[in-house]
């Protein structure tokens, strides 16, 4: 098998301690929702559904029918799917057919679908999303009731899945003020739903910061994304948790993923020369430089360029001069022995040192999100304990 010139490994164990922590934090009896848009986080779909599944979740949501056609491919038969973003007329027949639940955020949009459950035979399975005050997607207040009496009349081909909505900004303290008006609004319209008699299999308004700082927002369903990789949401929402256990720090999550690559090739530098492109480095004294097979095209930041670093032999790297498309360079003076073929770790721990996502983003100007979701699908990935 011709290999890649990096490599992911997720480990199971630690998902499963996530996943297990969420659990305490919401409580029992209520559904966890596992958020797997942008290929998992960065994870990769493929291996990560199964990884969830080992550990008891049931349900699945995505941002797109492209993303739902993937976690079809990989999941059990007992797993549900939710598309929670864009969902094409066309694609809208599958998505029935494969019983994956969808997103209704305008009114006109139900009589197509309708149309399409009459010809199928098969009833859409349908989660009601309204405007809270996010005003990114949601059905817009004055369409709520004729929405409500179009699915009560059409229980036959139309089923109720869920209502629900998202909070814009959950993660933040500053947005307390609007997440609380948020809420309310919500809450105003869940009580509006029991007047009518006519209520969903499931109400969710949560994502992984809702969920853990906000209990009023938990329902019967919350929507897990970041915190089940083993990222806190924002450290806000971590000091939240510090406060709640009553501790100065908590190491609960557990990061799933590692990236590593090889040293592909050693070179002993100068003092005075240049290293790679341009002038942005130069070599104070005589240096050994290790090269890496992977540049930004790969995944890995140019912005890391002269700030970042590896680990080899559990040491630290520094990148010295800029990364290229494909490769980059590492000053490995200081570390003896090391050869081409020796494992590098460019996220993650090897022996008694770490390079978290966190760090690795604060010097470039990345969120933990953007930058684990920006890794190719073409990097290989693996399940490990």
């Amino acid at each position: 098998m011709v290999r890649h010139s990096s490599r992911i490994e997720l480990s199971q164990m630690a998902l499963k301690a996530n996943l297990n922590f969420v659990r305490r934090k919401i409580g029992p009896g209520i559904r966890i929702s596992s958020v797997v848009k942008a290929n998992a986080y960065g994870h990769g779909i493929d291996p990560f559904v199964p990884m969830a599944e080992k550990t008891g979740i049931n349900h699945f949501s995505v941002a797109s029918a492209h993303e739902a056609n993937e976690v079809l491919l990989c999941k059990s038969p007992e797993s549900s799917i939710m598309i929670m973003g864009i969902l094409y007329d066309e694609d809208i027949p599958w998505a029935i057919e494969n019983d994956i639940e969808f997103y209704i955020f305008n009114y006109d949009r139900l009589k197509l679908v309708l149309e399409c459950a009459k010809k199928i035979g098969k009833k859409a399975l349908l989660h009601i999303e309204v405007e809270s005050g996010a005003n990114r997607t949601g059905l817009p207040c004055d369409e709520f009731s004729k929405t409500i009496t179009f699915l009560k009349r059409n229980q036959k081909h139309l089923k109720f899945e869920g209502f629900c909505s998202h909070l814009g900004g959950a993660e933040s303290d500053s947005s307390k003020f609007k997440i609380d008006a948020q809420v309310k609004t919500f809450q105003d319209m869940v009580k509006k739903l029991k007047t009518k008699k006519f209520s969903p299999k499931y109400i969710h308004l949560a994502s992984s910061a809702a969920s853990l700082a906000y209990p009023n927002t938990r329902y019967n369903m919350v929507r897990t994304g970041v915190i089940q990789y083993g990222f806190w949401p924002s450290p806000d929402i971590y000091y939240h948790h510090l406060h709640e256990v009553g501790k100065k720090s908590d190491r609960i999550l557990k990061r799933i993923i590692t990236w590593k690559t090889d040293v592909m090739d050693l070179r002993s530098v100068s003092a005075g020369q240049f290293i790679g492109y341009g002038t942005a480095y130069q070599a104070e004294s005589d240096m050994t430089i290790a090269v890496m097979p992977l540049g930004y095209s790969n995944g890995y930041p140019r912005a890391q360029s002269n700030k970042g670093h590896v680990l080899i032999h559990g040491k630290k790297a520094a990148i010295t001069g800029l990364i290229n498309m494909n490769l980059f360079m590492v000053n490995v003076t200081h570390i003896p022995d090391v050869k081409v073929g020796d494992e590098v770790v460019l996220v993650g721990r090897q022996k008694n040192s770490v390079i978290r996502v966190s760090s690795f983003t604060e010097s470039v100007n990345l969120l933990n999100n953007e930058m684990l979701s920006r890794l190719p699908s073409a990097i290989p990935r693996y399940v490990v304990k």
